[in-house]
């Protein structure tokens, strides 16, 4: 029983792990929102992607989330007329990043249910050995 209840913990440590990793880039994303080039024509911040695979974990005999890759988005940038801003073009346009602040509002609220789910089969998992302990004590 010990080792599933370990391997529960395994588990969900490193989801907690994925999912803090996501956090990151979805939070890199949104203060990039309106970063754009610092001379004229130059490209903007680009949207970092995440991508999750399962890996097994052989001490434990269970499939964990690891991060597989950061990418980038890459969906065309969006373009804003103003002449006056230093990255404007010839033509006054500047090129914005391509960061959606709905998607990433949406992914951050997912990152936290997934977060959150994690840690409490964390505390469940803790809550279940202390009173494994405390039986075998009594």
């Amino acid at each position: 029983m010990l080792d599933a209840l370990s391997a529960s913990l395994t588990v969900a440590s490193s989801g907690l792990e994925a999912q803090s990793t996501r956090m990151r880039i979805v939070s890199e994303n949104l203060a990039n929102a309106s970063s754009t080039g610092r001379t004229a024509g130059a490209d903007p911040y680009q949207r970092k992607t995440i991508t999750f695979d399962a890996a097994l974990d052989r001490a434990s005999g269970t499939q964990l989330a690891k991060v597989k890759e950061i990418g980038v988005d890459t969906t065309p940038y969006r373009v804003e007329y103003d002449p006056g801003h230093p990255a404007a073009d010839k033509a006054g346009y500047v090129k914005m990043p391509n960061v959606n602040m709905m998607i990433e509002m949406a992914d951050m609220r997912e990152v936290n249910r997934s977060y959150e789910a994690n840690l409490q089969v964390v505390k469940q998992v803790r809550s279940m050995l202390g009173m494994t302990i405390d039986l075998l004590r009594s």
